[in-house]
């Protein structure tokens, strides 16, 4: 049976500032739980309706059998899986500077974070570099989202604007107005930024970049007003991989 203060302490979780205040972040759901044991994150605890053996190095005593009802009242779901698991979160690592990074300014949904991080795993990208007004990486839904992926990229939360201004690399952004990345010669590694979902790169951001690039839009009546930034990404992605 889970003690009022497990309760207390996983519930609180869902909040980034308790996130901060304890380093713990909640995963949710075997194949993701699996993932994390499986690489360097460090479990503070696992919680499960019924044992299970995993094939990765983690204590036994660490894992608490509880009850469904249990499961229920700790969960972030609105249909718990079988497991939940606490995790510490990771001391962040430098960000290298060769290579195609990603940079994602104030991009909020938790699902696209999610979706964003995979593609980055999808396509070898080993740095995601985000604004600090960027959704927590740790959020539930967003390491929902990732599917494990989270164990093999570097993110970092950074002042994105000096960032940039202190690299020496060509620094992409994804604009409506920009060149057609389709016909663009010269595609080379970089920093590739992403912006907000409803206002695109930022003005403060949009002075630091040195190319703008564009995804066409080939429809007859051409009406979208723009793709959701992680359809976006999965395209820019996948073409800078092409070219290089």
């Amino acid at each position: 049976m889970l003690s009022k203060s497990q309760i207390k302490l996983i519930t609180s979780l869902k909040q980034k500032k308790y996130r901060l205040q304890h380093g713990l972040f909640v995963v949710e759901g075997i194949k993701t739980i699996t993932e994390l044991l499986q690489s360097s994150f460090k479990l503070q605890k696992l919680y499960t309706t019924k044992s299970f053996k995993i094939d990765a190095n983690y204590n036994a005593d660490d894992e608490i059998l509880i009850s469904e009802t249990d499961l229920k009242r700790i969960s972030f779901l609105s249909t718990p899986n079988t497991a939940l698991a606490v995790f510490e979160i990771p001391k962040s690592t430098k960000i290298e500077a060769s290579g195609l990074t990603l940079a994602l300014d104030a991009v909020r949904d938790p699902g696209n974070l999610g979706t964003i991080i995979r593609l980055c795993d999808w396509f070898g990208i080993k740095n995601l570099v985000c604004s600090n007004q960027t959704v927590d990486c740790y959020n539930p839904k967003v390491i929902q989202a990732t599917m494990g992926s989270i164990t093999r990229i570097n993110i970092s939360y950074v002042n994105l604007e000096d960032y940039l201004k202190h690299t020496k690399l060509p620094v992409y952004g994804a604009f409506m107005e920009g060149n057609n990345v389709y016909q663009k010669q010269d595609l080379t590694d970089g920093i590739l930024v992403m912006g907000n979902e409803a206002n695109g790169i930022s003005e403060t951001i949009e002075t630091l970049i040195t190319e703008k690039i564009s995804i066409p839009r080939f429809g007859d009546i051409q009406a979208t007003e723009s793709l959701n930034v992680a359809t976006a990404t999965a395209i820019l992605l996948s073409e800078f991989r092409r070219r290089n």
